[in-house]
């Protein structure tokens, strides 16, 4: 399977902080990857330089063959728009939107054509069992209601990666397994890239490989799933 995105000797400190070391991580297209690690150890900060969010201090992020660190803000905001897909742990819906407009958004901001936009954001509810809700607004959804709604916001625009930050993190277990069935056999179907970023090992369990964040490295084995 060929590298779709890594991080090479990646360093970020915030003020006089370390937050990376030397991070090194690849991931292939198609997989799905777990970055554990206890709290401060550096893994939603190396997943926010895989996603273009943070430039690194040092070191270099690859997408699809090219520099990501190097890009302008703009090019990097494109690409995360246009690429990429998000799930984070809040859902972080836009609570004035509908829950069809939540998930219609990304397209909305790629120039999609409202009407269009809507149409692909409806076939989501039926798929994640959330019909009837496309017209209640984030107050009025449960957290594991609202968790898939931003599932398929992250999913709508059929993203070569998707960044997931703790997105069970706010969730029952067994809601939390209900949206990581959900999540992984929509990946699966689309061909769609996953770097989950989770402290859970149960969560952890649902990807291909685990890779463990301490201290800002990545001490795990840096290999790609058979």
């Amino acid at each position: 399977m060929s590298v779709v995105i890594e991080a090479r000797d990646v360093k970020l400190s915030f003020g006089r902080t370390p937050a990376l070391r030397g991070a090194t991580l690849s991931v292939s297209a198609g997989e799905i990857v777990a970055v554990m690690g206890p709290s401060g150890s550096g893994k939603s900060t190396l997943l926010h330089c895989l996603a273009g969010i943070l430039v690194p201090d040092s070191g270099e992020i690859h997408f699809a063959g090219n520099r990501v660190d190097t890009l302008t803000e703009a090019a990097r905001s494109s690409l995360r728009r246009d690429r990429f897909g998000f799930v984070f742990q809040f859902g972080q819906l836009v609570p004035e939107l509908t829950a069809a407009e939540n998930v219609a958004l990304p397209l909305l901001l790629s120039g999609v054509r409202r009407p269009r936009a809507l149409r692909r954001a409806y076939a989501w509810f039926e798929r994640l069992g959330l019909d009837g809700l496309e017209q209640r607004r984030s107050g009025e959804l449960s957290g594991g209601q609202a968790q898939r709604v931003a599932l398929a916001r992250g999913l709508v625009a059929e993203p070569q990666v998707l960044f997931a930050d703790e997105p069970t993190g706010a969730l029952d277990s067994l809601t939390g397994e209900q949206v990581m069935d959900l999540l992984v056999s929509a990946a699966r179907e689309q061909g769609t890239t996953v770097i989950l970023v989770t402290h859970e090992p149960r969560i952890a369990a649902y990807a291909d490989r685990e890779v463990m964040v301490r201290d800002g490295r990545v001490n795990a084995p840096d290999r790609i799933a058979s």
